[in-house]
């Protein structure tokens, strides 16, 4: 497989993870263009089957399945990991994009609810779904296992204290996944990698036809980020694996 080019993921099984937003439909899209087998979730049916469709017929040809599963539930998330693997042969790639935000105006206003939602949201659905697909990326000979994460796990601000604990805790996790993949590889180094792609936060087209005027200074554009997530794989697992990869400048 290589990084560019419309073929680059051809034969490749990919499973996206919170594909019904914005940054998922980018991702579906681009990934059928680079020839990739889309598996794609997410827990709202009828907006899932919208962003299906739209790859699917944006690429003629292209194989995009969607299946709603709910990725608090670990057995569901093992069933869709086995599920996919039976059907298609192999799984070659995990893109995490399950999404959420809470924050409030000052340190001392945040309500401990929004730590219990977004650990659901951010740290739980990590959990499952790199339990789930571990085994199929390591036989994979390819794997990858792509967690997209914020700025602010860094470098966390007094409003946003319960999102970027989460953020910072589902990164720790998909670290320690990738040091299970170099474990796994010997000598030989890891066959499979687990990395982060950093970005300020997301921007697409809807956003700002709301606000023409804002900059979005920072921001990533989500097509570009569905780029970056398919040159993942044209660079060695030894090379991404464990790795923060910024889409924005370090903080």
């Amino acid at each position: 497989m290589t990084s560019n080019g419309k073929g680059a993921l051809e034969g490749a099984v990919v499973a996206v993870a919170g594909a019904a937003g914005p940054a998922g439909r980018a991702t579906l899209l681009r990934l059928a263009e680079a020839g990739a087998t889309v598996v794609a979730s997410d827990a709202d049916a009828a907006r899932l089957a919208e962003a299906v469709d739209e790859a699917r017929y944006a690429h003629g040809g292209a194989t995009v399945t969607g299946d709603t599963v709910d990725l608090l539930d670990l057995d569901a998330t093992r069933e869709w990991a086995a599920r996919t693997e039976k059907e298609f042969g192999r799984v070659d790639g995990l893109v995490h994009l399950v999404g959420g935000w809470r924050g409030s105006r000052t340190f001392g206003e945040t309500p401990l609810a929004d730590w219990d939602t977004l650990h659901n949201l951010l740290i739980r659905t990590v959990q499952h779904t790199s339990l789930a697909f571990h085994d199929a990326l390591q036989r994979s000979g390819n794997g990858r296992y792509l967690l997209i994460s914020a700025a602010g796990a860094s470098k966390p601000t007094a409003g946003n204290a319960a999102y970027a604990a989460s953020k910072a805790a589902a990164e720790a996790w998909t670290l320690a996944l990738a040091d299970a993949f170099k474990k796994e590889g010997g000598e030989g180094g890891p066959q499979a990698a687990a990395a982060i792609l950093v970005v300020k936060a997301l921007v697409h087209d809807a956003m700002r036809a709301e606000r023409p005027n804002a900059k979005f200074a920072g921001f990533t554009d989500v097509s570009d980020l569905a780029e970056s997530i398919v040159g993942v794989w044209g660079r060695p697992a030894e090379e991404v694996n464990g790795n923060r990869l910024w889409l924005t400048p370090q903080t």
